[in-house]
């Protein structure tokens, strides 16, 4: 079920476009983890010092293409742009986020790089 971009989420997206440090670490629980590129980053310490370095510190944006509620979290594509280390990607980078928010704040984000399925 495709649902419109609002809350918790919504705040995050708009945080990371506008390259906002505190307001990024803001959507989060304090003991929530992130799954990116297949590290795990957990706690709000460690989550600054990623957001620090790879989100504001490589200016990353976020154009969300597709957002799909599946029971209660939040699944969003996104076209990836910014100064990070395009070696080996595709021109248009295409990321999915899965969101787990509880109580108004995320406690568990995963970004994949995705494949197409054959099914």
């Amino acid at each position: 079920m495709t649902k419109e971009l609002s809350d918790i989420v919504a705040e995050h997206i708009r945080a990371v476009n506008a390259f906002d440090t505190d307001a990024i670490l803001a959507t989060f629980a304090q003991d929530a983890y992130v799954n990116d590129n297949r590290r795990e980053i957990a706690g709000i310490v460690a989550i600054r010092r990623w957001v620090e370095k790879e989100i504001v510190g490589d200016k990353v944006t976020i154009e969300v293409r597709d957002v799909i509620d599946h029971y209660g979290d939040t699944i969003v594509r996104g076209a990836y742009d910014g100064e990070y280390d395009k070696t080996n990607l595709p021109k248009e980078l295409i990321l999915t986020n899965y969101f787990s928010v509880r109580n108004g704040k995320i406690v568990s984000l995963a970004i994949i790089f995705n494949q197409p399925s054959p099914y």
